[in-house]
């Protein structure tokens, strides 16, 4: 049922909002020269895929978790973009795709082996990464691996279709911040 709404939510959401994401694409062009971010993440049984979003930091940053980032290499129109959540836009090809679900555990990056000890544990690459989801609403980010990972099995164990509406539904209406970056 899960994907099912997955498909239509994605499926809509790209059809409707693509005048946003259009400007916000180019925008992006005057603001790095390159306005789409792809980059390999840990997706579910710990395959990579390309996740693909709105660039937010400058084209040169190393590619480093959020949390290990400066918020010097964060551009203005990048700190938009984070701030409004605008930069998961793109995701929604992902979740089309069936790379990601709307609701899941945040996708990690393979140097992020902490992490991955703990949601290995856990059974948490069992399941799809998601754009948002308990961790997110609950603003614990990746910077803490053990109780993320927790609380990303807390989540799948649990999850029912109101939770996975409840989960959209908080972080369109503002909830979570996503991965804090060093100051």
């Amino acid at each position: 049922m899960i994907r099912i709404l997955d498909f239509l939510f994605s499926f809509f959401g790209i059809l409707f909002l693509w005048p946003i994401g259009l400007i916000l694409y180019i925008i992006g062009l005057f603001d790095t020269g390159s306005p789409i971010f792809i980059q390999e993440r840990v997706g579910k049984q710990k395959k990579p895929f390309k996740l693909m979003k709105f660039r937010t930091m400058y084209v040169d940053t190393k590619s480093v978790a959020t949390h290990l980032s400066s918020t010097s290499s964060v551009t203005k129109f990048g700190g938009f973009l984070r701030k409004s959540k605008l930069d998961e836009l793109p995701q929604l090809i992902n979740v089309l795709m069936g790379d990601m679900s709307l609701v899941g555990p945040r996708p990690n990056l393979f140097n992020q082996t902490d992490l991955i000890a703990e949601r290995e544990k856990r059974g948490v690459y069992n399941f799809l990464p998601g754009i948002t989801g308990l961790g997110q609403i609950s603003e614990i980010d990746m910077s803490t691996p053990v109780e993320l990972a927790e609380k990303d099995a807390e989540m799948l164990r649990n999850l029912t279709v109101s939770d996975y509406l409840k989960y959209i539904f908080a972080t369109v209406g503002g909830k979570g911040q996503g991965d804090r970056i060093k100051k």
